[in-house]
């Protein structure tokens, strides 16, 4: 299948590697010549340099024969019009990042489709909704959202001193008979582990736990975790992450907010707009403005500037002045196994939205969604069974399922169940599965007929 990317910046290059790695025909188009040379250094992908709203430059490219266009360039109306191209030209499917929320207002004249665009990324909206995730469930490195928001995917980090180190999955299970739960994985150093139940856990591992909302507090006291309040939080950056960030926290009455902007104008801006939260105007960087402001009276810091450095400084000097939860804004996926080893409790990314978007794309008819998470060498598929499927043949402890796959929760209907052994998957039933990448194409074929 051939696929073009408009844009070579950090996430054109993210899709681009995403695409070459499942054996697709990608082609990169950009006019940084120097943005090029990158690309064709590092991935094994042909780049066409020139603009990507030129039908010219898009021919070269192959447009006539590609099935996929991602367009991710740092300029709304380069991507859609790049799309709307691309739709005219025959490409079957077209993403565009989009920043502003001009073609998704439900009162807006146009929409997508009117632009032939089948499918439009917010980034930034769904990197502050992670944070105000992250800010609510306080003890986790990472939340997600499963089965329209009736489980929940909770990553943990154990305490040196958690009483579950050493013990077995099985003895946890054993312990709370009636809290229906799953480990689904564990990031090990650099290892991703799916477990069974001998599985022992180990200081410092990261624990991803699979639970219905009202089972998470108990899942976590069982894991040497409590659900802390954080109610005086600070956001060092007003861009669009920290404005959403700052409207959806400070609409919680509980929740007192302060936001810090170096922009003047735009310190002016968001003070209108975001009414019950605090708004400054200063530098950032300026350890004693943020000492001043009271960051050691804090509960939660979340840093969302441009610069990723700063952000992991900040961050660090919030956990020195013993601020409870930290989450730092970090695009270069690099710099977030370096975050979580020195003390931050966690990270977001931009790229991911758009990742998992192409990925479901890449996927088969069936498979509904895809998911990746920070630090996790895995994939939660959300995926279909479709009728006479091998996977509905028999329970799933009778299953030849391959080796890196776990099937975590059956969706039948509006029901949600944590599978087990005993388990059945009917047809029409969504599954969510982690599943290692090497395996991915053997779990689809036990989900299609």
């Amino acid at each position: 299948m051939r696929a073009i990317v408009i844009g070579a910046g950090i996430v054109g290059f993210d899709v681009a590697k995403l695409l070459s790695q499942a054996d697709h025909d990608v082609v990169v188009v950009d006019k940084d010549a120097d943005a090029l040379l990158h690309v064709r250094e590092k991935l094994d992908v042909m780049t066409v340099q020139g603009n990507g709203t030129s039908t010219t430059i898009l021919e070269e490219a192959g447009i006539r024969n590609a099935r996929i266009l991602v367009a991710v360039t740092a300029i709304d109306e380069v991507n859609i019009i790049a799309c709307m191209l691309g739709d005219r030209l025959g490409v079957e499917t077209t993403i565009a990042r989009v920043r502003s929320d001009e073609l998704t207002a439900t009162d807006n004249v146009l929409n997508a489709s009117d632009f032939g665009i089948d499918m439009i990324i917010h980034p930034e909206e769904s990197a502050a909704a992670e944070v105000v995730r992250l800010i609510r469930r306080a003890s986790a490195t990472d939340v997600l959202m499963l089965a329209d928001d009736r489980l929940h995917l909770v990553g943990l980090r154990l305490d040196p001193e958690c009483s579950a180190i050493g013990r077995t999955l099985q003895d946890l299970v054993m312990e709370q008979p009636a809290v229906k739960f799953r480990v689904m994985a564990i990031a090990r150093g650099i290892r991703t582990i799916l477990p069974d139940g001998n599985e022992r856990l180990r200081k410092n591992d990261q624990v991803f736990v699979l639970a219905r909302p009202k089972n998470i507090p108990t899942v976590l006291s069982m894991l040497g975790k409590s659900e802390k309040r954080l109610e005086n939080i600070m956001i060092l950056g007003g861009s669009d992450i920290g404005a959403k960030v700052a409207l959806m926290l400070s609409e919680e009455k509980t929740k007192r907010v302060k936001l810090i902007e170096s922009d003047r104008a735009r310190a002016e801006i968001l003070a209108e707009k975001l009414g019950s939260c605090m708004v400054i105007h200063g530098d950032g960087s300026d350890i004693d403005l943020l000492v001043s402001e009271g960051l050691s009276d804090m509960d939660a810091f979340v840093a969302v500037t441009a610069d990723e450095e700063s952000n992991l400084v900040t961050c660090l000097l919030a956990k020195h002045l013993q601020v409870k939860k930290t989450v730092a804004l970090l695009s270069n996926g690099g710099y977030i196994p370096i975050s979580q080893s020195i003390g931050l409790d966690a990270a977001v990314n931009t790229k991911l939205a758009v990742s998992r978007e192409v990925m479901r794309f890449l996927r088969g008819k069936h498979v509904k969604s895809v998911a990746t998470i920070h630090g996790l060498d895995a994939e939660v598929l959300e995926i279909e069974a479709e009728t006479r499927s091998p996977i509905t043949k028999d329970i799933l402890m009778n299953q030849d399922l391959p080796g890196g796959t776990l099937i975590a929760a059956v969706l039948k209907g509006k029901e949600t169940e944590i599978a087990t052994g005993l388990t059945q998957i009917e047809a029409g039933d969504r599954a969510y599965v982690f599943v290692l990448p090497s395996v991915i194409s053997q779990v689809e074929k036990l989900f299609a007929h």
